[in-house]
Order: C-alpha cells, then structure tokens, then sequence
C-alpha cells in the first residue's frame, strides 16, 4: 500500500546513513512491514512528487504524472539490486549498471552562463520544468554511484531483522536500521534460544516482491 498525499500514515525513521544519502534513502522508500505488507512512499504520482520536493529534488507543484513516477520506482529497484549485491559480494547487474549510467547522462555537464538586470552575469545549472524529473534522476543515480565508490561503501549493509528490507550504514556492530527492528531481532533470537527454533533469515540481496 501506499502511504496517502495527506501524509496520515507516520513515516519509517529514515535508516542510519539516509540522511546523508538520497540514494539510500531511495532504495528505503519501499519499506516491508510484518505480515507481508509494505509501504510504497512513491506508489502514486501524488507520493512520488511529494518525496521528491521534500527532498527538494522537485518544487511541490511540479504536477507529478504516473510515467514519471514509475521511472523513479524503476531506478530504486536497480538501485536496490545494485546494493543488495554489494552487500552479499556478488558481480554487479548489467541492467541495473546501465540504468544508473543512463540516469547519470541526463545530468547537465556544466553551469551555463546567464544574465539578468539584478544580478549581471552569474552560472547555474539549468533544468527546464519539463525535465525535472531527468534532472532528480541523475542526481539519484550520481548519488548512488558515490555511496558505492566511496568510502561509506564498506559501511553498507541490510537490516538484520526480517522481514525489513531496508538498506543502512553500519555504526560498529550495529545491523539494525531502527530501535524497532532491533527489539524484534533480541526477541526473536530469546525465543529461538526458549524453544530451540532457528530464526528465519531474508537474503539481503531480495529486492521487495511487486
């Protein structure tokens, strides 16, 4: 489900590293829940406008339409297998490589030169209202491509507690992106010692099921 324009479902506390990663934060906008459900904070053109001008990525009255917001659920599925991968070690995607390099060309490669009588002659970049949603893209994708090349990359991992799907930046030996989904691990690992159960695991590289 997705959560209504009118913000009346309470957000998920962003994951340890979103706040400094839009590209983490991306691949987090489809958080799992218990019991097989799940949020989409870009599952109608409304929620995706939304995310993207609190993010201001976009202004709030950009008039979002569903094309375009499936383009941004289909670069946070390839970004999510680009980190899934990452985490358990595995090749890089093709598919997923080639969608971020192609989100990466929608950047503009240079400030361009401009003029008005306030200011005389200054630089910026331009993106045209028509192509804010490319523009958001290849900020998203540049995003992702730093995070995966940096040095944050080794900090990387998948929440520890199933059935999340949410992706974090380790702080010591934390594998948890919330107090929530910590407080489910302690108590699913106390039961499993109670009654000699093992915990379910959730492979890390999965993306959500659609």
């Amino acid at each position: 489900m997705a959560p209504p324009p009118d913000g009346s479902i309470e957000p998920t506390p962003p994951a340890p590293g979103a706040e400094r990663y839009l590209a983490l934060d991306l691949a987090n906008s489809a958080p799992a829940l218990p019991g097989g459900q799940f949020l989409d904070y870009l599952g109608s053109p409304a929620a995706a406008g939304q995310w993207l001008a609190d993010r201001g990525l976009a202004p709030a009255d950009a008039g979002i339409r569903e094309m375009c917001a499936a383009r941004l659920r289909a670069l946070r599925e390839q970004v999510r297998a680009l980190l899934g991968c990452h985490v358990e070690g595995l090749p890089a995607p093709a598919e997923a490589l080639a969608a971020v390099n192609d989100a990466l060309t929608k950047a503009p490669s240079a400030s361009l030169l401009y003029w008005d009588s306030a200011r005389g002659l200054y630089r910026a970049t331009s993106h045209p209202v028509t192509q804010i949603v490319d523009h958001a893209l290849a900020i998203l994708a540049a995003d992702a491509a730093d995070l995966l090349t940096g040095p944050d990359a080794e900090r990387l991992t998948a929440c520890g507690s199933p059935p999340c799907n949410r992706f974090l930046l380790r702080h010591g030996r934390r594998q948890w992106c919330s107090t929530r989904c910590g407080d489910r691990a302690r108590a699913a690992r106390a039961y499993a010692r109670r009654t000699g159960h093992t915990t379910p695991t959730r492979p890390r590289a999965e993306s959500r099921d659609r």
